[in-house]
């Protein structure tokens, strides 16, 4: 089969042919159709996160039909369409399974990481970790659900109930999550770079209340924040920005070191945390939930041989929405 590889950090991804896999107990042959570029997949390829399996096939928005099934696997059918997260295996022992904390399991693999991934014509995945996928979207368009969905959706949930929601970079996940929080009746603030009016636009297409760069004045004080953008120093504007007892959620797997801030950002009750990795539940409510928004994803479409170059433009801010490869 046709794959990108990965291998070493910091390298282009290298065109090759593979043997296909075969699955292993528990595991599912899938026939890739689609699978989305996430900013998580930039930071295996440039190095952020430091400990992936090499060589690797990067990729954790995959959208595809099963097409063989592992020993003792009898949940999926072949022929069913499934998709496949981040969070791709999980013990099942430990004291976060036991307690319903999967996504901290200690002994996690992870999609593109620990296990090859969707940059390819076919892979296999732990069929535990297979969600069905509503038929009204397209594979193209399910992709960035997969990871930029759920992430943001799980990121939503740790927010809180607040209606004055802000969201700290507008890429992928956050132009989904501005219309699921529209869908709820949240007020939704949009903050991008400074100067990129593009982007604002775009927010405000999707339902934005407000668009701006994070260096112009909010019109009020936010309810809650969440972080997109792998920017440290943005944890400081937006404490500042959340009112007494808001909350700031960081969502993303890696991010730049947080400057030293006055305590005030932080006092009278609010809160900062991070959100890690995804949850099957977060997937099954996210995925009931997107056609009843309903969701619409913006997406580019690339042929599975330009990964690097949907990576560079994911790299550089110049994609509108979400890049997805197709085989």
């Amino acid at each position: 089969m046709r794959a990108m590889v990965l291998d070493a950090a910091g390298s282009r991804l290298r065109r090759a042919t593979v043997p296909v896999p075969e699955p292993g107990p528990g595991e599912v042959l899938i026939r890739v159709r689609a699978c989305g570029v996430c900013r998580t997949d930039l930071h295996v390829v440039d190095g952020d996160l430091t400990e992936p399996r090499l060589p690797l096939i990067p990729g954790h928005e995959i959208v595809g039909e099963v097409v063989a099934l592992g020993h003792s696997v009898t949940s999926i059918p072949v022929g069913t369409r499934v998709g496949v997260p981040w969070l791709g295996w999980t013990c099942g022992e430990c004291e976060f399974c036991r307690a319903g904390q999967e996504n901290l399991c200690r002994r996690a693999e992870f999609t593109g990481y620990d296990r090859d991934g969707g940059y390819a014509e076919y892979t296999v995945a732990d069929a535990r970790y297979c969600f069905p996928l509503p038929e009204l979207y397209g594979d193209a368009e399910a992709a960035p659900l997969l990871c930029a969905g759920l992430i943001g959706y799980r990121s939503l949930r740790m927010a809180g109930a607040g209606r004055r929601l802000g969201l700290y970079g507008f890429g992928a996940a956050a132009h989904i999550i501005a219309q699921v929080a529209r869908h709820q009746g949240r007020r939704v603030y949009a903050l991008t770079r400074p100067g990129d009016l593009a982007g604002q636009a775009f927010a405000r297409e999707l339902g934005a209340d407000w668009a701006g760069g994070t260096d112009a004045p909010l019109p009020e004080a936010l309810d809650a924040a969440i972080i997109f953008a792998p920017a440290g120093e943005l944890v400081p504007l937006a404490l500042g920005a959340v009112r007494p007892g808001g909350v700031v959620v960081c969502a993303g797997i890696h991010m730049t070191d947080i400057p030293t801030f006055a305590y005030s950002l932080l006092w009278e009750e609010r809160v900062l945390c991070s959100v890690a990795n995804l949850a099957r539940r977060d997937g099954e409510e996210f995925l009931a939930l997107a056609p009843q928004v309903p969701v619409r994803t913006t997406i580019e479409v690339h042929p599975l041989e330009d990964a690097n170059e949907a990576l560079d433009r994911l790299r550089h801010g110049d994609l509108r929405g979400a890049a997805v490869l197709v085989p």
